[in-house]
């Protein structure tokens, strides 16, 4: 038979789930009051409390088509895409979500909208934390960019979120006018100069023709100004595309040096073409400076039209090669820095999303019922320790 007191000991140790049951009982109004206080509290401040909107701008960029995204769809298509650690597929993608989230874009739209003076905030500093605090930007697996902003009044939420979308357009606008950006700006200026002096000539033209009618040139010497004129332009392009190019490099840079040695030698085939290189012909064939009649040769008369008909066709080559720099500059300006299309504008919520009345409802309770059960049964371990304390003795007592 073993020990009756460590046999005690033992059941007071073990877990009676009958005594934890009884003691929530005797204290069940107190779980009932903590409850709906809770529960009261926690649906008074969901119903009262300033409602949260939430206003969502969806964007899009273009898909790279480049060598990254070849290689990148080929090594997904072999299984290895997982394996390696690849670049981005879309790095546009990524400064856009960069540009999106700076602190320039922020500050803009603080003071667009004041919004240091509508939240009362004392400092500049604070509105800019405030909005990046409520601003909030995702891309999808699609690759589709959201831009979320929330704040009191779904209007404005709506409403900040478009113009930080702008923000942004304006700021890769801005960013978008480097060496490429230059460029484009420059070659766009040599194109308007070339088309003012391209109408000028074919004004000269038209009247030179009005004033000697039967002048006509020759099948060979229009020829002759149809090469010419294209040299001629092609040299007046290659001088711009060299001037954009001093800008970033030296002398001695061999695109440089290429580009000098091909502007001397077009100039040297348009002087032959102009005035002959003073060999004569010579056997069966020709030196190759005489396959053209040189405009020295030409009647004066033909001569002054030649050389209208030269200078008109020289800037039709130098428009249409100037074109297609600024069309080159804009293609480099838009890989430099991305672009951006609004998929959906936002528009104002309809429904608040916080405070939620559920939400709310349900953790106040939650809580409430676990700190009323904690108190519950330190309540009742803190009784049954003064029921355990044995009574004092008294004077004079029986031992």
């Amino acid at each position: 038979m073993g020990d009756p007191r460590a046999q005690v000991v033992m059941d007071e140790e073990e877990i009676n789930l009958l005594a934890y049951l009884s003691a929530l009982w005797r204290f069940k109004w107190l779980l009932l009051v903590l409850c709906l206080a809770a529960v009261g509290s926690a649906y008074y401040y969901s119903t009262t409390a300033r409602k949260i909107y939430r206003s969502t701008v969806t964007l899009v960029t273009p898909r790279d088509s480049g060598i990254g995204g070849g290689l990148l769809s080929a090594l997904q298509g072999t299984g290895l895409g997982i394996q390696l650690p690849l670049p981005s597929a879309n790095p546009s993608r990524e400064i856009l979500v960069s540009v999106l989230r700076s602190r320039t874009v922020a500050a803009e739209v603080v003071e667009r909208f004041g919004l240091q003076q509508r939240y009362g905030l004392p400092h500049r500093e604070d509105a800019i934390t405030g909005l990046q605090g409520r601003s909030e930007v995702l891309v999808s697996r699609e690759g589709v960019i959201s831009v979320a902003v929330e704040d009191w009044e779904p209007a404005l939420a709506a409403e900040l979120a478009n113009a930080t979308a702008e923000s942004a357009g304006r700021l890769l606008g801005r960013l978008g006018a480097g060496s490429a950006g230059r460029e484009r700006v420059f070659f766009t200026e040599q194109m308007a100069k070339a088309k003012k002096e391209l109408e000028a000539a074919e004004d000269a033209l038209r009247r030179f023709q009005e004033r000697n009618r039967a002048i006509v040139l020759q099948e060979q010497t229009r020829g002759q100004i149809d090469s010419a004129a294209r040299l001629a332009g092609e040299i007046m392009a290659a001088q711009v595309q060299l001037q954009v190019m001093r800008n970033f490099a030296t002398e001695s840079n061999p695109e440089v040096v290429s580009l000098v040695r091909k502007i001397e030698e077009m100039r040297r085939q348009l002087a032959r073409m102009q005035y002959g290189d003073g060999t004569e012909s010579r056997g069966r064939g020709r030196d190759r400076g005489e396959m053209y009649v040189p405009f020295a040769r030409v009647p004066e008369v033909g001569l002054d039209l030649a050389r209208l008909t030269r200078t008109v066709k020289t800037q039709e080559t130098l428009v249409t090669l100037l074109t297609q720099q600024v069309e080159q500059a804009k293609l480099a300006e838009r890989r430099e820095w991305p672009t951006f299309e609004v998929l959906d504008r936002a528009v104002p919520a309809v429904r608040h999303i916080r405070p939620s009345v559920r939400l709310n409802v349900a953790l106040a309770g939650m809580a409430a019922l676990f700190v009323g059960v904690t108190l519950a049964f330190a309540l009742d371990y803190l009784g049954g320790l003064g029921r355990r304390r044995p009574a004092p003795a008294r004077p004079g007592g029986n031992p």
